[in-house]
């Protein structure tokens, strides 16, 4: 089905206030007169007046009689505080683990009277970008955000800036892009790789195979403790036993690597650590399309501990991930900020996952 087209004046009302959340209009600056924005667009002047006046209305532009129309300064704090919302942007909303986590901080928002504005990017940077742009148009206290592919950079700096411009605080959760200075709430990533790996060298396998997802910074951080693991032990790491991918590869790069390595009988790996839960499941259909039993044949660990790791005949040895307690937390945080009106830092509180051994691993012969 085509998708069905915004009116003129709200696509314009967009286009206008990506210049502000990006810096391209800047509080004070005038706005360029209505002929000028018809001419630029092909619009008539009454729809260009239409967007503006629906801006005015919004509190982003200011018209002075005789003076023409200025982008509004941004409200401080202050005239803020009555407002109960908060937003709350993640890179999926209803999949996987993202529902505890988002149940976990809606709890803490509500016994202090808070409702909670949801918005997800599908893990994709346009989608965050656009979301958070729809967030900036919302009479908003604060936000609690994933960031999107953390690892590949962050092109929507601009609307982060025009977070701390409109004086909205706002805290991250499960990374943080390195060049913002707020607040963040975080599993350590490395550590729960670490002792997914140690515990299969301790039970000795020499041969393990990694698959991580790559695109964020927890992919990266388990793929470090991944490696720091067999450094540790003083155990060779074959490259061909380091599979790394994207997001949009999850659903076949992984699996096919596994049916090539699995299927060499003289090269098999004894033992995959998975980047999350999810993969692991998802890998459990290789093992068994070449006749493998787990834990005969074949060791698994993953990570995050989520409801899938006991959903299948296999029950996953995993790490643990706090879930709803991370949201909880990041909600928390939050609103300390909001009343205290304080300045954002870069605080990190970090989570240590502990190792779940379930039926999925098994000492080798």
């Amino acid at each position: 089905m085509k998708q069905k087209q915004l009116p003129k004046y709200l696509q314009l009302k967009q286009e206008i206030l990506s210049w502000i959340h990006t810096g391209r209009l800047k509080p004070g600056d005038q706005m360029p007169t209505e002929h000028d924005i018809a001419d630029q667009f092909g619009m008539s002047r009454q729809t260009v007046r239409q967007t503006l006046g629906v801006l005015e209305q919004e509190g982003w532009l200011k018209r002075i009689q005789g003076k023409g129309t200025f982008v509004s300064q941004p409200l401080p704090i202050r005239e803020k505080k009555n407002n109960h919302t908060i937003g709350m942007v993640t890179t999926y909303i209803s999949d996987y683990i993202f529902p505890h986590i988002v149940r976990g901080a809606e709890a803490a928002l509500r016994k202090k009277g808070y409702h909670l504005l949801l918005a997800s990017t599908d893990n994709n940077k346009t989608e965050e970008r656009a979301s958070l742009q729809k967030m900036l148009e919302q009479p908003l206290s604060g936000l609690i955000i994933e960031p999107t592919k953390s690892a590949l950079g962050n092109p929507n700096l601009h609307y982060y800036l025009s977070l701390e411009q409109n004086h909205i605080p706002y805290i991250m959760i499960n990374a943080r892009y390195p060049e913002l200075n707020c607040p963040s709430v975080e599993v350590d990533d490395e550590l729960g790789t670490f002792l997914g790996t140690e515990h299969l060298i301790q039970l000795g396998h020499r041969k393990i195979a990694g698959f991580f997802k790559t695109d964020d910074v927890q992919g990266v951080r388990r793929l470090k403790g991944f490696i720091r693991a067999h450094q540790t032990y003083h155990i060779p790491l074959h490259p061909e036993s380091v599979i790394q991918y994207q997001t949009e590869e999850k659903w076949s790069k992984p699996y096919e690597t596994a049916l090539s390595l699995l299927s060499q009988p003289e090269e098999r790996p004894s033992a995959l650590v998975c980047y999350n839960d999810e993969l692991a499941v998802h890998l459990l259909e290789a093992v068994r399309k070449v006749g493998l039993d787990i834990p005969g044949d074949l060791s698994i660990v993953g990570f995050d501990d989520s409801p899938l790791a006991t959903a299948t005949e296999v029950k996953l040895t995993t790490l643990t991930h706090p879930k709803e307690e991370l949201g909880s937390k990041a909600a928390e945080m939050l609103l300390n900020m909001i009343n205290r009106q304080e300045k954002m830092d870069a605080e990190t509180v970090v989570y240590k996952p502990e190792l779940v051994v379930r039926e999925s691993t098994k000492k080798i012969n």
